[in-house]
């Protein structure tokens, strides 16, 4: 079965950073290309950024930010990371960490606000 487990979200000042990890099981990780997609409050989903399976592609939708996010993984960890840095109060949301369109986590809340 697959999971997928989100952590590192919070509140966090504007211009602040934080890093969010997912750690995946139930699959093999290492052959999947991955992604994190959030949803603001009433706001449909929206497409983050993307890593493709080796780690040596990445994908940063318009959401992002002109390199403000950062997207990598470990394979050794199962894990994926999105580091999030210059944060602002549009970029709050719940952040979710997934392996295809129809298969996410729970999420994590992610709120900036001073």
């Amino acid at each position: 079965q697959v999971q997928l487990v989100e952590s590192g979200g919070g509140l966090v000042q504007p211009g602040g950073s934080l890093r969010l990890s997912c750690v995946a099981s139930g699959f093999t990780f290492n052959r999947f290309s991955m992604s994190w997609v959030r949803q603001a409050p009433g706001k449909g989903l929206e497409w983050v950024s993307e890593i493709n399976s080796s780690g040596d592609l990445r994908t940063y939708y318009p959401v992002s930010g002109k390199g403000r996010f950062t997207i990598s993984r470990d394979n050794a960890k199962n894990t994926l990371y999105l580091q999030m840095n210059d944060l602002k109060p549009e970029d709050t949301a719940v952040y979710y960490c997934a392996k295809d369109s129809l298969t996410r986590g729970k999420g994590t809340q992610v709120t900036v606000s001073s």
